[in-house]
Parts: structure tokens; C-alpha cells; sequence
């Protein structure tokens, strides 16, 4: 039986769900229209997903830009695809370089300029999901994008606040190329005012007619290299040459009879994943849904995570506790034994940070799905723009760390630990039929495997914000599926940000709550990064959960008013 939501709750919001066979989710309504424009063309999601991450990469640098990594988990009908696009150290990194450049005590490298830039995966993403899943020619997928950086866009509310913090800070402000990009007449854009940005449609261009080629193989890899040299930094045209997206399986976690999927580490999806497992031997659906012991509970489960997430994460190859032993169920149960229903406390790890970024998800009558996620890290990134390109990069190698007792230790090639993670919902179908074929000559059987389960897609969703993203996708999974809450209303809710000790709650959670988790010993505190919020999340649930296969009924679109965005379908 499909789930059943309460259409009826809601919050304070100007936002209701959009229902459609064919809709686009995102932060900016632009890039959400560019994204609709190639489904009426006949594209699929895939299509759709990227025009409209190329368009975000104009309509909102502040979070975004050509030089970002990204992510994507993408069900393609049938079955499930993650996509890691996030950037290696270039070859020459390694902690003796940043040592000596920076002195013995450094902790890591440093949070701007081209030191703390990783080669950028978002384009290499871009490419690799047309090649394997697009319908429609690559060029025509970024024509949007080109059409608006020439002919320039009114800049919106929140896009300008957050354009005009970064501009506020000499850290970004002085970065090589930043000023000529980003402040027009020696300024960051008004709201409403109009900004072009023609540098970034001639890459835009390069990278259509080549087919991504030129990004990474030709000349705005040579023209980001030149620039590197030229500025101090140890990125060369060969680190770009080199690396590739990786194709990945996604990790997972069932709860409350769904399936939810994270991209695996270096990402923190995992995050969420812990925590979902550790608030499983719990009946939140018997308390509240904004009272205080649902609520602390919640955050009590995502400190646990946090503290094995902040010790062991960092990519793969490199982990000594690999994800399937911070998942076991045995393990979570005993970290769920922890908790105290009646006081907050602090966790170490058992067994032994902030960004700027855009999501969007897409979906098409035939029953395709993708959740996709672009990111510069700290809003604008390193501050770096390569001139005449409109290359903004991200900041990714920050996330590294210079001790060489961490996984997450700098390595020449070695990706490092990735905040941003895009998220699936599927629930288990039917018992697939067994093959009539006999076993391979040779292949060993117990003689009791059990038939094979099929999997339904029914959500692909992301939340912004850093170390908010997990954060983001616990609350609003335990509200839709604890408390039947519908997208939107799920996205509406005040949240809370728990992040060093202190947990942040947002304008209009409820005060008696507040109050009642500062009893427990919560340390209750006003929030003020400048970069980030409460995590802003786009929702895209399949109405009939893949009953209809392959006759898509339709979807329930939500979008979060904590940005500028817009779920648009038809």
C-alpha cells in the first residue's frame, strides 16, 4: 500500500506541492524553466537535470560554478546509478608541500586561493550522464545556459544576500579574478539588477562544441593551469587531463519500509544513513512531531553519526572502518542504547563542516529520476576565477586534512572528505521471477538463496548546506515517513542544525520545544554563518511508488522557500 500523506499539514509558506508527469526541482526558477524546456523537447530527466545544473552555474555563483564538484544518484527505469564527480588533489600535493608553504603547525590546506582548489568534477558529471543516459544532443543542453550568462538575469532576493556577504569578505574579495567577475562597477549586483556574465557563456560554448572536451583536455584546461602558475598554485593541464568521474553503487539503509540510498564515502551521506538506523529502535510516530522528545531524539542520533562520520570518512580506498561495519545493525542498536530520552549529552566516535551549494532533482513520464547535486563549498569557492573563462572554482581541498593519523590525510590524486550528497527513496516491489536457465557450469549454490526482491523508485530529494545536508534528509525523512507529512510541508518545517556542540533552531521552531530541549542540557544558540541556512532541499516523490510501472501517474514536486527556487512540470 502506497503511503498515505496528511495533504493538510503545512507551515508558514507561500509554496504548494506542484503535481505533474514531467517536473524539474530547483533553486532558481530560471534553471528549473531550462531544465522543463528540454522535456517538452522530448529529452528525459537526465536531459532535464543538466541544462538545469549548467544554468545554476550562471544563476547562482554564489554556490555554485563551472569549477564545482558534483554528485548524482539516478534511477534509469530499471535500476539505481550513483555518480562520485567530486575532484582529486592535483599530483603535487602532498602534506610536505603545504608544510612548507604554510608553516609546521598548519592543520590543513588553506580555505581559499589555488591551494585550496581540487581539479572540478561538476562538468566531467555533466558529460559522463549524457554519454550513458541522455537523449538529446550535449550542445543543446547547455543552450539555455549560454542564452542567459550573454543576455544577462535580474538577480533575486536570496542569491543577492548571499553574493553580498561574500562580497563583504577580502578573504574572496581579493582572490585572483574574483572582483572582475563578480563585482560589476566595483560591487556586488542589487536585487533585481541585471548581470551578465559573457566570459562563463564562451566556456559554456567551448565545453558544448567539444563535448566537454575542452574543459578538460584542451583550452580551458590550459587557460586554468596558466592561471594556477601564474598565481601560485600546483594545478597543471595534466591534473586535469587525468581525472575521470568514478560510477559508484550506493550504500543504503531501510527505514520504516523504505529504502533510503546516499552516495558512499568520501561523502557524508552516510551521515544520515547512521542516524536513520540509530532512530529505527525508537517509536517516533508515537510523540509530537515538533514536540521535544521527537525532536531530541533526532538530534541526539545525528550527533552519533557525526562523531564516526567526522573520524572515519574520507574516500574509500583510504578508510580502515569501512561503511558496511558503520552500518551494521548490531552496532547502530548499541549506539541507539546511548542515548538518554531525558538529557542531551556528547558523543565520541564509536568502534574505536560548511559549504555553498545548489541541488536539483528531475523526473519524466517514463519513469526516470535524478537527484543531482552541484557545489563551489563555501559560496563562492576559493574566490578564484580564471579571466575571459568565467571559471569560478570550488574550495574543496580545504577539506583535507594535514594529519597524518587521518584517512582524510592529503594525497596526491586522493579525493577528499565531500559534504555534498545528493538522496534516493525506493521501497522494495515484488519477489522478481527466478530464471528458467540452469547455473553456469562450475557455479557453486547453497541451495537456498532467497528470489530476488525488485526495487521501486519513490523520491529523489537533496538538502543544501554543508554539514546541514544529512541533517536535512533525516528531518525531513522522519517527518514524510514518521509523521506522513507531504514534501512540501516536510520542507516548510522549522529545522534544527546541531554543528559543534550547539544546536541552532530556526525562526518559527516552536519555543516551548526550544525551551524544553535547553532543559535536557541542549545548548540552544542563534545561527550566523554567512554561507549557509537551515538547509535548502528540493522534493520530487513519485505519487504512485512504481506501482505503475512503467506508466508514470505522476509526481508531487516541492521546493524550498528558504531560496529563490521553483518546481515547474507539465
Amino acid at each position: 500500500m502506497n503511503h498515505a500523506f496528511d495533504w493538510s499539514t503545512g507551515y508558514a509558506s507561500q509554496r504548494s506541492p506542484v503535481f505533474a508527469r514531467n517536473v524539474v526541482s530547483t533553486s532558481h526558477p530560471l534553471a528549473a524553466q531550462a531544465g522543463l524546456r528540454m522535456l517538452q523537447r522530448g529529452g528525459n530527466a537526465v536531459d532535464a537535470a543538466i541544462a538545469t545544473a549548467a544554468a545554476m552555474t550562471i544563476v547562482e555563483p554564489c554556490s555554485n560554478g563551472l569549477g564545482s564538484d558534483a554528485f548524482c544518484i539516478l534511477w534509469d527505469g530499471k535500476e539505481l546509478h550513483g555518480l562520485n564527480a567530486s575532484g582529486c588533489a592535483p599530483a603535487a600535493w602532498t602534506p610536505e608541500y603545504f608544510k612548507a608553504k604554510y608553516g609546521a603547525d598548519a592543520k590543513t590546506p588553506p580555505k581559499r586561493g589555488w591551494d585550496s582548489v581540487t581539479v572540478p568534477g561538476a562538468v566531467s558529471a555533466w558529460m559522463a550522464m549524457s554519454t550513458r543516459f541522455g537523449k538529446l544532443p550535449f550542445a543543446d543542453l547547455l543552450a539555455p545556459a549560454i542564452e542567459i550568462a550573454e543576455r544577462g538575469y535580474n538577480v533575486p532576493v536570496i542569491v543577492q544576500g548571499k553574493w553580498r556577504n561574500a562580497a563583504s569578505l577580502p578573504e574572496i574579495t581579493s582572490q585572483a579574478g574574483f572582483a572582475e567577475a563578480f563585482l560589476p562597477q566595483g560591487r556586488e549586483p542589487h536585487i533585481g539588477e541585471l548581470f551578465q556574465f559573457k566570459a562563463a557563456a564562451r566556456t559554456l560554448k567551448l565545453i558544448a562544441d567539444s563535448k566537454g572536451e575542452a574543459f578538460y583536455r584542451g583550452e580551458v584546461a590550459d587557460a586554468a593551469a596558466a592561471h594556477a602558475k601564474a598565481h601560485g598554485g600546483a594545478m597543471t593541464a595534466a591534473d586535469f587531463a587525468a581525472y575521470r568521474p568514478e560510477w559508484v553503487t550506493p550504500i543504503s539503509r531501510d527505514y520504516r519500509g523504505y529504502t533510503l540510498h546516499e552516495i558512499p564515502p568520501n561523502g557524508q551521506g552516510i551521515a544520515a544513513l547512521i542516524a536513520l538506523g540509530i532512530l529505527e529502535k525508537f517509536d517516533l510516530a508515537s510523540l509530537p512531531v515538533d514536540g521535544v522528545a521527537s525532536q531530541h531524539l533526532q538530534i541526539e542520533a545525528m550527533k552519533l553519526a557525526f562523531a564516526d562520520v567526522y573520524a572515519y570518512v574520507a574516500e574509500p580506498k583510504a578508510m580502515r572502518l569501512k561503511p558496511a561495519q558503520m552500518l551494521d545493525d548490531a552496532y547502530l542498536a548499541s549506539r541507539a542504547r546511548l542515548i538518554d530520552p531525558n538529557k542531551a549529552q556528547r558523543y565520541g566516535p564509536g568502534h574505536g563542516p560548511q559549504g555553498g551549494t545548489i541541488y536539483l532533482t528531475a523526473a519524466d513520464e517514463s519513469g526516470m529520476m535524478v537527484s543531482f547535486i552541484q557545489s563551489n563549498y563555501m559560496g563562492f569557492g576559493s574566490g578564484i576565477v580564471v579571466p575571459g573563462y568565467g571559471l569560478s572554482l570550488q574550495n574543496r581541498g580545504h577539506g583535507f586534512t594535514l594529519n597524518p593519523q587521518s584517512d582524510n590525510l592529503v594525497c596526491p590524486g586522493k579525493r577528499p572528505f565531500q559534504t555534498i550528497i545528493p538522496a534516493f527513496l525506493t521501497k522494495p516491489g515484488p519477489r522478481a521471477p527466478r530464471s528458467a536457465a540452469p547455473p553456469p557450469v562450475g557455479a557453486v549454490s547453497s541451495g537456498g538463496e532467497a528470489t530476488p526482491t525488485t526495487v521501486k523508485p519513490v523520491m529523489s530529494f537533496g538538502v543544501m548546506g554543508g554539514d546541514m545536508q544529512p541533517q536535512g534528509h533525516l528531518q525531513t525523512v522522519v517527518r514524510m515517513l514518521d509523521y506522513h507529512q507531504q514534501p512540501q510541508a516536510a520542507c516548510d518545517a522549522p529545522r534544527w542544525r546541531y554543528f559543534g556542540g550547539t544546536v541552532n533552531a530556526e525562526q518559527g521552531f516552536d519555543p516551548a520545544t526550544a525551551a524544553g530541549l535547553t532543559a535536557m542540557g541542549h545548548q540552544i544558540a542563534p545561527f550566523t554563518d554567512s554561507y549557509q541556512d537551515y538547509g535548502a532541499g528540493q522534493f520530487i516523490w513519485r505519487l504512485d511508488e512504481g506501482d505503475g510501472d512503467p506508466s508514470v501517474t505522476g509526481y508531487a514536486a516541492a521546493s524550498d522557500p528558504r531560496r529563490d527556487g521553483q518546481a515547474a512540470g507539465y
